[in-house]
């Protein structure tokens, strides 16, 4: 019995491996994208993007003080969270992703590049420190 039941656990986990093996280092690189619009750290703010600490696993559109594209607004009202795989889906190219998203990025071809990113905004946990 014990054994199916670590089948199960390890096939639940295996979705996130491949994001948890994502160098947060080489994230950092990539990240200098999205430091016009977004901040990370201790005293992140709102740009032009909303502040991404505690990013993953956070509700779709839920940074106070952000006004989001109605999309996202309507994601979140959804319920959908920010897991590593929506994150990965959004930054391939969030308007294919978000039909009407105010985001002009044209998103991160290289799955490389995305897993390192958000190997690197989970360093971050809400507060920033």
């Amino acid at each position: 019995m014990i054994k199916p039941l670590l089948t199960l656990a390890c096939l639940a986990l295996a979705p996130t491996v491949s994001f948890a093996e994502g160098d947060a280092a080489a994230g950092e690189k990539v990240f200098r994208k999205c430091k016009a619009c977004h901040a990370v750290g201790e005293g992140a703010q709102n740009k032009v993007g909303p502040e991404l600490n505690g990013i993953i696993g956070q509700p779709v559109a839920a940074v106070a003080d952000f006004k989001y594209s109605d999309v996202l607004v309507e994601l979140g009202a959804e319920g959908k969270t920010w897991t590593p795989e929506e994150l990965d889906a959004f930054l391939t190219k969030p308007r294919d992703y978000a039909k009407g998203t105010k985001m002009s990025f044209a998103g991160l071809r290289k799955e490389d590049d995305r897993q390192n990113v958000i190997a690197y905004l989970a360093t971050f946990p809400a507060g920033g420190s």
